[in-house]
């Protein structure tokens, strides 16, 4: 699968934190209806059989959507189950090692927090990239700030798709406004909500007026 830009607008990043008593096939499934346009499967726990049977489900749910399906750092089970790509972080594999393995037609999402490792990630083969955190978040507890002027400069320096992650909301979605970024990726501003169709649905809204609107 080729990936076109605007696959990148609504980016959603799955966590079982919230499940309840859902499954996360469903919560990804109103997720779609929503509108999400990308979905990335961030699996930290589970074991590989359970990992490699909820990925097969979610491929064939992304696919009936012709929304676009990438795997987590798991570069095997993206392999195995023949997803539409990985993301892998700066400590993960390299760019250019999971292109080498996963050959010309894959999507490959690398992790950037500074100009420097952007240009390199574009370099080695990355489709597009994930940067922050741009606000303070929860989500992960590694994550280091990445400030708007970084983000920007780092949307000027590559010419592959920029997306921005970490503590974004449907309330400061539109500071981002004017840094050059093609969409945002999520975890608890769609899957931490009550109603995950409604979420991410005004969280589209917000995000197409931020990228698409002229000032």
């Amino acid at each position: 699968m080729k990936l076109d830009k605007k696959d990148l607008l609504l980016y959603a990043v799955t966590d079982r934190h919230w499940l309840g008593d859902r499954t996360l096939y469903e919560v990804v499934k109103e997720s779609l209806d929503g509108g999400a346009t990308f979905i990335q499967l961030r699996e930290k726990n589970l074991d590989t059989a359970h990992f490699l049977e909820e990925a097969k489900e979610l491929k064939k749910l992304c696919a009936e959507y012709k929304v676009p399906f990438v795997i987590n750092d798991n570069v095997d089970i993206a392999l195995q189950i023949d997803a539409d790509g990985v993301h892998v972080g700066q400590s993960d594999m390299e760019a250019g090692d999971v292109r080498a393995v996963f050959g010309p037609d894959k999507i490959i999402g690398v992790s950037a927090q500074t100009v420097e490792q952007a240009i390199l990630a574009e370099k080695r083969g990355a489709d597009y990239l994930g940067v922050g955190a741009v606000f303070p978040t929860g989500s992960k507890d590694d994550a280091d700030d990445v400030s708007h002027e970084t983000l920007k400069a780092i949307c000027q320096a590559v010419s592959i798709p920029v997306i921005a992650i970490g503590g974004i909301t449907v309330e400061n979605t539109p500071y981002l406004k004017g840094t050059g970024i093609c969409g945002i990726a999520v975890i608890s501003a769609i899957y931490g909500q009550e109603n995950i169709l409604e979420a991410t649905k005004k969280l589209k809204d917000v995000t197409s007026r931020m990228v698409y609107e002229a000032d």
